[in-house]
């Protein structure tokens, strides 16, 4: 199968047909529909976040069972569904008290390296997050998937495997913003624009949205942001204060953010949390969140800034830090 493989931190990845195993014992093997460029793997391909290579990137996909291994019972040849990283097992301390995105279980949420599943020359090629889905095929635990309705297009499916379920769930589980509430959101990608989706599903009042380019903030208002601020010509904390005297929620999304902390800040029942994939439980809300799409709520099309051949992968990436779009997927079939 082709891939776009890894080699190096800042070296562009380049496309290799490599070989993939067999599914074997609760395993799945997936022809991959549609694969988002997520930020996340920007920052493997850059060397900010550690990782075994060569490697094969991408984490936010959807398509369709190629075979299933033995065991598997959750699907079947044909069925479609989307990926995520939160691999859950089921029985470990986390899982069992409801947070399954923690899975504390190795045999099934392999770590970095431990995965054999993919190969070129003979050598490893080490699968990441479990997925490895710029390829062709991906070969996972069924815990690593949830069947979808095959009337729902793949391309939205894919948005709702990562950035779209952080940012909602982010509100919903995390936050848990309520009727009224003012929200403010800082950073408009994927996920703060799907935090800005998801703080007006939750009947947040006032949603402002904040980031340096004109062209988010347009979207952020079809997302249902109330109000905007442009950071690149105004403080956004003063602006803030300012238009409401402060927010309730207030998600702060770039990587690499850093805090200052003071005592007297928390005396007021204040407090900072952070969420590993918006704490989700994909196997319920993914389903949930494609039918509030069906129903014209979740907004997902207002996410997709265009479709690219696995071969322009690392051209689609360069654009990325360039250019103001959202979401770029790569189309396999």
């Amino acid at each position: 199968m082709r891939a776009a493989v890894l080699h190096a931190p800042n070296t562009p990845m380049t496309i290799e047909n490599i070989e993939i195993t067999k599914p074997k014992r609760r395993e799945v093997l997936i022809r991959t529909a549609f694969s988002g460029l997520c930020h996340s793997d920007l920052h493997f391909m850059e060397g900010l976040y550690p990782a075994p290579l060569p490697c094969v990137l991408g984490h936010e996909a959807a398509g369709i069972v190629e075979e299933v291994g033995e065991d598997v019972t959750y699907v079947k040849k044909g069925d479609h569904v989307t990926t995520c990283l939160s691999v859950f097992c089921g029985d470990c301390p986390q899982c069992v008290t409801g947070k399954m995105n923690l899975c504390e279980n190795t045999e099934v949420k392999l770590t970095p390296g431990a995965s054999r599943r993919l190969s070129w020359k003979g050598n490893v090629v080490h699968q990441m997050m479990n997925l490895s889905a710029f390829a062709e095929l991906m070969c996972v635990h069924e815990h690593a998937i949830v069947k979808i309705d095959q009337d729902i297009p793949m391309d939205r499916a894919a948005l709702v495997g990562c950035g779209v379920v952080t940012g909602v769930m982010a509100v919903f589980n995390a936050a848990r913003v309520e009727p009224g509430s003012t929200v403010a959101v800082i950073g408009c990608g994927g996920i703060g624009l799907s935090a800005v989706n998801g703080a007006a599903l939750a009947g947040a009042e006032r949603i402002v949205a904040i980031d340096t380019n004109p062209a988010k903030l347009e979207i952020a208002l079809q997302m249902g942001a109330t109000d905007t601020i442009n950071a690149s010509n105004v403080d956004p904390v003063m602006a803030i204060k300012e238009m409401f005297g402060g927010a309730k929620n207030r998600f702060v999304i770039p990587f690499g953010t850093k805090i200052e902390l003071h005592g007297a800040d928390f005396l007021s029942d204040r407090k900072i949390q952070g969420t590993s994939m918006g704490g989700n439980r994909f196997r319920v809300d993914m389903p949930r969140l494609l039918n509030m799409w069906k129903q014209g709520r979740l907004k997902l099309d207002h996410l997709i800034s265009g479709h690219i051949e696995l071969d322009q992968i690392n051209d689609a990436y360069a654009v990325m830090k360039t250019t103001p779009n959202v979401r770029q997927l790569i189309k396999f079939i």
